[in-house]
C-alpha cells in the first residue's frame, strides 16, 4: 500500500460499529497479557490470523484463546484502554464496542462488573482526552440459548440506565452455526422494546434464510456481516426487500470474512451489490487485532478493490454517522468534526 494513500486514509475521519472488544485487541497488548500470565503458555501466535485463511470454526478456537488471557477487571480495563486509543490513533472518531458479559469463577469477575469494567475504560479515556467518542453495544452470545439472552437484556437495560447513555444497544453474536434465532426473539423484542438498538449478526453463513426472515420482521436497526441476504449468494429477493424497505445499514468487515472464508475473495466481497444499489454500508473491522487490520487498512482495500474515489471514500464515512446509535446532539457535532477536517484536507 503506498504511503500517500496509506496517510489519507489513517487522517480521514472515520466511524466503527462493529468491534468485538476481545476481538481487537493489538499484538502489542497481547503480549503484555501474556507476560501476566505465563503459565497458560499461550504463544502470541495463537491470538491473531496474520495471513492464510481459517474456518469459521477455527476462528472462534482463537477466541477461546484470548479469553484465557481476558479473566479479570484489571485484565479487561487495560484491554479496552488499549483498544479505544488504537482506533483514535488510527483515525477513529466515534467508536462503537461490542462484547459479550462474561462471568470468571476463578478471578471473581461478574457480568455487571466486566460491563462497568468497560465503562469505567471508556470514562478514562474520556478524561485523558483522548480524542474519539465510545458507545458500547452489550452483546447476546447465540451459543448461551433462551434464558441467558434474556438475563443479558436485563443486565444491557440496567445498564443502559446507569451509565448516562453509554450503553446504546445490543448485539447478537457468537458462532452463527449453533442455535436458532427463534429462541432469541423474545429477549431480542424486550431489548427492542425498552428503548434499545439492535444490531444482529445476519446470514453470516449459508442456509439461514428462515431465520433471516424472523429476525428482520423485527426489524433490526443494523445489521452486521449480511453476507448471505441477496440471491446471487444463496439467499432471496424477499430478504433483500425487507433490507431494503427499512433502510437497514450493513456492517461489512471485508478482511475478516475473506481470512474467515465465508467470502472467496476481496473482489468477491458483498460491499459491492449493496453499495451499487446505494443502499447504507459501513465498512468496518470486525476484529482488528484477531485478524491483523486496522479500519484505515479496510477502507483502502474498499477503495482499491472497487475503484472508489477518495471523495467516494469520504462520503462514505460521513454517511456512516447517521448509522450510529448516537444521540442526535453528537451526531450533529460529529457532521461538524468532519466538516472542519474537510476544509482543512482540501487546504493541504
Amino acid at each position: 500500500m503506498d504511503c500517500e494513500a496509506d496517510a489519507f486514509y489513517r487522517q480521514l475521519p472515520k466511524v466503527e460499529l462493529h468491534a468485538h472488544l476481545n476481538g481487537s485487541v493489538s499484538v502489542q497488548t497481547m503480549e503484555k497479557l501474556i507476560c501476566r500470565k505465563p503459565d497458560l503458555n499461550i504463544e502470541p501466535s495463537m491470538t491473531a490470523i496474520h495471513s492464510g485463511r481459517r474456518t469459521l470454526d477455527q476462528c472462534f478456537q482463537v477466541f477461546k484463546v484470548i479469553h484465557q488471557l481476558v479473566d479479570s477487571e484489571e485484565d479487561i480495563l487495560m484491554v479496552a484502554k488499549d483498544v479505544i486509543k488504537e482506533f483514535a490513533a488510527d483515525g477513529v472518531k466515534y467508536l462503537e464496542l461490542r462484547s459479550t458479559p462474561r462471568e470468571e469463577t476463578n478471578t471473581g469477575l461478574t457480568k455487571r462488573r466486566y460491563v462497568e469494567t468497560v465503562i469505567e475504560a471508556i470514562r478514562q479515556c474520556k478524561n485523558e482526552e483522548v480524542d474519539i467518542d465510545v458507545r458500547f453495544l452489550v452483546a447476546v452470545d447465540r451459543r448461551n440459548g433462551t434464558d441467558v439472552a434474556m438475563e443479558t437484556v436485563k443486565l444491557a437495560e440496567d445498564m443502559m440506565l446507569a451509565t448516562d447513555g453509554l450503553v446504546v444497544g445490543l448485539d447478537l453474536s457468537g458462532d452463527p452455526t449453533v442455535g436458532h434465532g427463534r429462541d432469541l426473539l423474545p429477549a431480542l423484542e424486550r431489548a427492542k422494546n425498552s428503548g434499545m438498538k439492535l444490531a444482529l449478526h445476519l446470514s453470516e453463513v449459508p442456509s439461514q434464510c428462515e431465520e433471516s426472515e424472523l429476525l428482520l420482521n423485527l426489524p433490526p436497526h443494523r445489521i452486521g456481516h449480511g453476507t448471505f441476504l441477496h440471491p446471487e449468494v444463496g439467499g432471496s429477493q424477499s430478504l433483500v426487500d425487507k433490507v431494503v424497505k427499512n433502510s437497514i445499514p450493513l456492517e461489512l468487515c471485508l478482511t475478516s470474512n475473506v481470512k474467515g472464508q465465508t467470502v472467496p475473495c476481496y473482489s468477491k466481497h458483498h460491499f459491492q451489490y449493496w453499495y451499487q444499489r446505494g443502499h447504507p454500508v459501513v465498512i468496518c473491522t470486525d476484529d482488528k487485532g484477531v485478524f491483523c487490520t486496522e479500519l484505515s487498512q479496510e477502507y483502502q482495500l474498499a477503495a482499491s478493490t472497487f475503484g472508489l474515489a477518495p471523495e467516494a471514500m469520504w462520503r462514505l464515512s460521513q454517511q456512516a454517522i447517521d448509522c450510529t446509535f448516537a444521540p442526535e446532539g453528537l451526531k450533529q457535532q460529529l457532521k461538524q468534526t468532519w466538516t472542519q477536517l474537510q476544509r482543512q484536507a482540501l487546504r493541504e
